[in-house]
């Protein structure tokens, strides 16, 4: 015995392509999505440090980039701007203290090269980037409930 079934599978070549289109334009919501999971981490991290004139938060960013990005790869950059908060590497690293520092007439903090501390002072690391990492698990999360949100025809 046998059966044969005749189908017209175009419909279902159809419904692919556009899940397939819909998935590739919903890389970049799904990549910010969990970008914004870690920006807010990285943001809370530094708000736990204290703030003393506020550049490390305001130089937080995230932002697309093009050159790491790729049709259906979307690739968003965390961190800290090295213009506007140039001590945010001591900060996440610790350093070695050998001159001593103070506070300028226009809230800037120095460093006096003339006059050395008579023993070098090791400052811990105080990270904030690094600790957003233990983010990854709900980055992800949020990457995947905005990709299915959109691959399903949920509003952009």
């Amino acid at each position: 015995m046998s059966l044969t079934i005749n189908a017209n599978l175009g419909g279902i070549e159809n419904l692919l392509d556009e899940l397939a289109d819909n998935a590739e334009e919903a890389a970049r919501p799904a990549a910010q999505a969990a970008a914004q999971v870690l920006y807010d981490a990285v943001k809370l991290n530094v708000a736990s440090i204290g703030r003393v004139t506020g550049n490390l938060d305001r130089s937080i960013y995230q932002v697309y980039s093009r050159d790491d990005s790729a049709q259906g790869r979307a690739t968003y950059h965390v961190s800290w701007n090295h213009k506007k908060a140039p001590h945010g590497w001591l900060v996440e690293n610790g350093h070695l203290q050998k001159y001593k520092v103070y506070l300028g007439k226009d809230g800037k903090w120095y460093t006096d090269k003339k006059a050395p501390l008579p023993s070098p002072k090791h400052v811990g690391a105080r990270p904030f980037v690094r600790p957003a990492q233990a983010q990854f698990p709900a980055a992800l999360d949020a990457a995947v409930a905005e990709l299915l949100k959109r691959i399903n025809g949920g509003p952009p």
